[in-house]
């Protein structure tokens, strides 16, 4: 599900939230679909249950999660992101976007990796037209 680098210089938190947003934006986890409780990650990835609240609070604050009380944390539909976030994003793929493109990539194989990721699973480069 999620693997932890202790070499990474990334925060552990930051890592589990990384790891779950991932899961949910390339459909590992389906928007409804109950995530583990924090007791029962915190003891699959041997770390402090903390952790993973913090990540699950942040998560939940992005939109990418949501809380039930007494039932647990779910994976939100699409809907549900927080528009700051897509901003941000945005902001950051315009960015890179610039950059690929001085360093001599083409608009076309630029477009062509959207369309790729854009199949879930991020499907294979050699079915995209």
């Amino acid at each position: 599900m999620i693997s932890l680098n202790y070499r990474d210089a990334r925060p552990i938190y930051e890592q589990v939230k990384d790891g779950l947003r991932h899961l949910v934006v390339t459909g590992g986890l389906q928007a409804g679909d109950k995530l583990p409780s924090v007791r029962a990650l915190a003891t699959a990835l041997a770390i402090n249950p903390n952790t993973i609240q913090r990540a699950y609070e942040s998560l939940e604050s992005e939109g990418y999660l949501y809380t039930v009380a007494g039932k647990g944390s779910f994976a939100s539909p699409q809907d549900g992101v927080d528009p700051a976030r897509r901003e941000a994003l945005l902001v950051q793929f315009d960015t890179s976007a610039a950059e690929l493109l001085f360093l001599g990539m083409t608009a076309e194989e630029l477009a062509r990796r959207l369309r790729r990721a854009e199949r879930p699973q991020g499907g294979g480069e050699e079915d995209v037209p």
